[in-house]
């Protein structure tokens, strides 16, 4: 006679870390698709970079003695973007939709600098283009101009991602200065695994690409303001173009394309010459930022430019923009996760 067994408490006790481990990927998955199908990807970046300046005032105070509390640290991330506004609006009335209509004619200048292309180009090379480039330009100018006209709506648009950000940045700092209560649950401990991996590739992506954003747009400054001059070469729309290099420069690889092909544009509207100095010193930078970013993304990630380009490509065909800036950290957030398990 067979006998009947029973169910040790150690294995129910396995069966149910595997389901709330499984049950915590599911909750990580649905977080990040629903993000980019819901538009909320700015406010959970924010969330990212809320709990990790908490923990930075902390981690900060600590080490010069000051033993701030994580609670006193959350407030001073929630208030201080607050103060920052205020005097932001009392100093600046109007500079925002300025900045629009800045962007606005930059645009409208690259479109009509691209209709104007094989005008400025020297004559022997001019006639050997293909008629064909006609109908390129053309398009690539009704392209422009319409990006141009939808600036028209992203003062409403820009407001809801402001207001987005600061609400994730609220809850990332409450997350770090409110006190978690102790519990073993196994779904409360794989939720907070999944959230603490997901930190860490946040910490490792964008906070590096952050850094290398910066300094592309000091050199891409420093040659538009202090390199062109001393030949007597000034170009238009420097400051939109410093900023449009930073902001581009915060997406991986793909950034440095957008920004490259602005700046080497402006360029060309000034002379062809200007526009092959943009180029060659855009590639030089960005060639040297290439090897910073593989000391400081390969190291930590193992991930190489190819994945980076692939994933980031399906992002933009299935998301569009928002897919396209999340690719590298949810794919960094994946290789974490992967690392861990001992997959890779």
């Amino acid at each position: 006679m067979l006998k009947q067994t029973t169910p040790t408490p150690a294995s129910g006790l396995i069966r149910t870390t595997a389901f709330a481990r499984y049950g915590s990927f599911m909750l990580a998955a649905l977080l990040c698709i629903g993000t980019l199908v819901y538009g909320l990807l700015p406010g959970l970046l924010a969330v990212c970079l809320g709990y990790l300046l908490a923990v930075l005032l902390t981690r900060q105070g600590r080490v010069k003695g000051l033993r701030p509390s994580p609670p006193l640290a959350a407030a001073v991330v929630i208030l201080l973007p607050l103060i920052g506004l205020a005097i932001l609006l009392a100093n600046a009335q109007g500079m925002a939709f300025d900045v629009v209509g800045q962007y606005q004619a930059l645009l409208h200048y690259l479109a009509s600098t691209v209709l104007e292309i094989r005008q400025k180009l020297p004559a022997d090379l001019a006639v050997h283009l293909p008629d064909e480039i006609i109908e390129a330009q053309l398009w690539l100018a009704g392209y422009l101009k319409s990006k141009a006209l939808a600036l028209t709506g992203f003062g409403t648009a820009s407001l809801r991602g402001v207001l987005l950000a600061y609400v994730g940045l609220v809850v990332g700092a409450l997350i770090k200065g409110t006190p978690s209560m102790p519990t073993g649950a196994p779904l409360r401990l794989q939720v907070r695994e999944r959230a603490s991996h997901f930190i860490a590739a946040f910490r490792q992506i964008v906070v590096a690409q952050f850094w290398i954003a910066t300094m592309n747009a000091m050199f891409t400054a420093l040659f538009l303001l202090a390199v062109l001059p001393l030949f007597d070469i000034h170009m238009p729309y420097v400051g939109e173009l410093v900023a449009l290099t930073f902001l581009a420069g915060l997406i991986p690889i793909v950034g440095n394309l957008i920004c490259n092909s602005v700046v080497t544009l402006v360029g060309v509207s000034v002379s062809p010459a200007v526009g092959l100095a943009c180029l060659v010193f855009l590639i030089l930078i960005h060639k040297t930022e290439y090897i910073i970013n593989a000391k400081i993304l390969g190291r930590q990630t193992n991930t190489a430019a190819w994945e980076l380009l692939a994933v980031m490509f399906v992002g933009e065909a299935i998301f569009g923009l928002p897919g396209l800036v999340a690719a590298p950290l949810y794919y960094a957030y994946l290789k974490k996760e992967l690392q861990v398990a001992g997959l890779v």
